[in-house]
């Protein structure tokens, strides 16, 4: 049996530093940019004097680093230990195993968690896949002599072998780091793996939600099982608690939010303190979850949809959506005041003039930097056909445009191992005559 699972990556439009806070809420839109986990036993069967043993293997993979880990999971106490390089070590999907394990043991009934066990002494072998737009690749861009452009960009295979930054960091030398773009990578991958290995494990069902995305209920209590797990671990991994959105949109997809309490996850911080896995993913389960949520995605087709609506309607679009406008031009003056007054470039002035030009184009109707802001990213909202003159643009500046699109879905159950989806596309297409 395998499974394979994928949640998304997300851009933070408002809320900026204030959602650390509740009850600040800040918009959040999920991307069609996927982390893929992929779950299977490591071992066809297991041998029946295995019962006796304490341990069970689980194999990590991650193809686009070029690394494998292998890993004792305890059963007794459902924690890990790496007996491979520690060099490949991903605390992210480490946690989310523990994690996931002993939510299934903490969940499940006597009868299932004999099977549960007899699937665990097959073994796990996970493999986690990134989409290229997690990740800078404009160095191999760049080598190549082509244009940075999302041609280019697209022209490069899927789930490319990652690059990493210089290991050169204040003159000094330091561990070289993954390029990424911003679009909450970690998140993406903890939920990924946790929604996976919980399917693979009978805690929850993830069928429903796959079959048809835009009609799924949302208020699931897989999907706020899978939600909290995943928050869980990802708190654990960072070694903080933190605001939770991009874990929250890589479950549920695009929403307006208001972060949880950080208290529901004391229990989490706990666990390190001597407090078994098992009570703690009770205690985490049973808790008090007030975050708040409410569904949102960008209208699709907007410019389509206006031409077809009689003009009183048209006019009152058009007063809100300058009224967004306006409000994205006033967030935009305060986060400037607030990095000045804090003395951190949030929107640094390069990046202002580059912000200024695109909200001054035609068709475009909302640009700004996500999330935590500096020098790594920004992002627009454009109408119609409008977001190729705004990549043109973006590269005309020396500025290379991601080829990420808004994507309401939230985490989904796959088909199979997306590196076959284009060999089943190519072959598919073969005529013979």
């Amino acid at each position: 049996m395998e499974v394979v699972a994928s949640a998304p990556g997300k851009v933070l439009l408002t809320g900026g530093y204030l959602i650390l806070e509740r009850p600040n809420a800040g918009i959040v839109l999920s991307t069609n940019a996927r982390f893929y986990a992929i779950v299977k036993p490591i071992y066809e069967d297991f041998k029946p004097e295995s019962w006796a043993w304490a341990w069970t293997d689980v194999k990590l993979t991650s193809p686009q680093l070029s690394r494998e880990s292998m890993y004792k999971l305890s059963l007794k106490h459902l924690t890990l230990q790496c007996v491979s390089s520690s060099e490949s070590r991903n605390p992210f999907v480490e946690n989310a195993i523990q994690y996931a394990v002993a939510a299934a043991h903490a969940v499940l009934d006597k009868n299932k968690k004999d099977a549960l066990d007899k699937l665990l002494l097959q073994g796990l072998e996970i493999t986690i896949l990134g989409c290229n737009d997690f990740y800078s690749y404009r160095n191999q861009i760049e080598a190549r002599g082509l244009p940075l452009t999302p041609e280019a960009l697209a022209a490069l295979p899927p789930f490319t072998s990652i690059t990493f930054n210089a290991g050169e960091s204040n003159g000094g030398n330091c561990k070289p780091e993954v390029a990424k773009t911003g679009l909450g990578s970690s998140a993406a991958m903890t939920t990924a793996a946790v929604a996976a290995l919980l399917h693979y494990l009978g805690v929850v069902n993830l069928s429903a939600f796959s079959e048809d995305p835009h009609q799924q209920n949302k208020d699931s209590m897989d999907l706020d099982v899978v939600h909290m797990i995943a928050q869980s671990a990802h708190c654990v991994a960072q070694g903080k608690v933190g605001s939770g959105f991009d874990v929250s949109s890589a479950v549920y997809g695009s929403q307006r939010y208001v972060r949880f309490s950080p208290k529901v996850l004391s229990a989490a911080q706990a666990a390190v303190e001597g407090m078994s896995l098992e009570e703690v993913i009770g205690n985490i389960l049973n808790g008090e979850w007030d975050h708040e949520r409410t569904e949102f995605s960008l209208p699709p087709l907007m410019t389509l949809w206006m031409e077809g609506v009689a003009e009183p309607v048209k006019d009152e679009l058009v007063k809100v959506l300058l009224k967004a406008r306006e409000a994205m031009l006033g967030i935009r003056n305060h986060i400037r005041q607030m990095g000045q007054a804090a003395g951190i470039p949030i929107e640094p002035e390069s990046q202002t003039e580059l912000l200024d030009a695109t909200m001054n184009m035609e068709g475009v109707l909302l640009a700004g930097v996500p999330g935590a802001g500096g020098f790594d990213a920004i992002f627009a909202v454009a109408l119609g056909d409008s977001s190729s003159n705004v990549a043109n643009a973006w590269s005309s500046r020396n500025v290379l445009a991601l080829l990420v699109r808004e994507d309401p879905q939230g985490v989904s159950l796959e088909s199979g191992d997306p590196r076959s989806w284009e060999i089943t596309s190519a072959v598919s297409s073969i005529h013979i005559k």
